[in-house]
């Protein structure tokens, strides 16, 4: 991995810090040669510091470390992309980052669907809504209809209408997602079953 530290009199190039798992920037700092190595030994993401004059190894003081996972160059080979596990919140003021963003694992999509049931839940008026219909009636009318539609989406994988099984897919992952709330969880709840029995 070649990086062009010349480029800048200082000697310092910019480094994007980015959470591995959520794909969340966390932050941006700075890093010479010295801080480069450093990071590479110890896999604590080091940058140098303009204010303090000195290479400063994130979380030295809070605790609150950049643990290496992966390190990309650009295609101009002047900008640094650091993925990191962090070890608490990221920035000086608490935030996880330091655009005062929660960083939440993002399902695009699914992670907003999540939040129109959630609010649905607990804001919608039962006669407007169909999901808080649902929230109304209870857990079992809930799971009633999980369960409908998993049926449906057997029964249209062995057929052979793409669109009726896709369809009918959708709907099966609708009412798990305001199952999963009726109980009290979200899908990254799921998620971190499935992470803990990779191998």
């Amino acid at each position: 991995m070649k990086i062009d530290f010349s480029k800048n009199k200082d000697g310092l190039v910019p480094v994007i810090v980015q959470d591995a798992t959520t794909k969340t920037v966390l932050m941006l700092g700075y890093m010479n040669q010295e801080a480069y190595q450093k990071t590479f030994e110890t896999k604590k993401v080091t940058f140098f510091s303009r204010s303090k004059n000195r290479l400063w190894t994130k979380g030295e003081e809070s605790g609150n470390f950049l643990n290496l996972v992966d390190l990309k160059v650009d295609c101009d080979n002047d900008t640094i992309l650091v993925k990191v596990n962090p070890q608490g919140p990221t920035c000086h003021t608490g935030s996880d980052t330091c655009w005062q963003e929660r960083n939440n694992q993002d399902y695009g999509f699914i992670s907003k669907l999540e939040e129109t049931i959630k609010d649905r839940k607990e804001n919608a008026n039962a006669e407007q809504s169909y999901v808080a219909s649902l929230f109304e009636k209870g857990i079992n009318k809930i799971a009633q209809k999980v369960g409908e539609e998993a049926i449906e989406v057997v029964i249209e994988a062995k057929d052979n209408d793409d669109h009726l099984f896709l369809n009918e897919s959708a709907d099966l992952l609708f009412h798990y997602l305001i199952l999963l709330q009726a109980k009290g969880f979200q899908l990254q709840d799921v998620v971190s079953i499935l992470e803990s029995r990779e191998k």
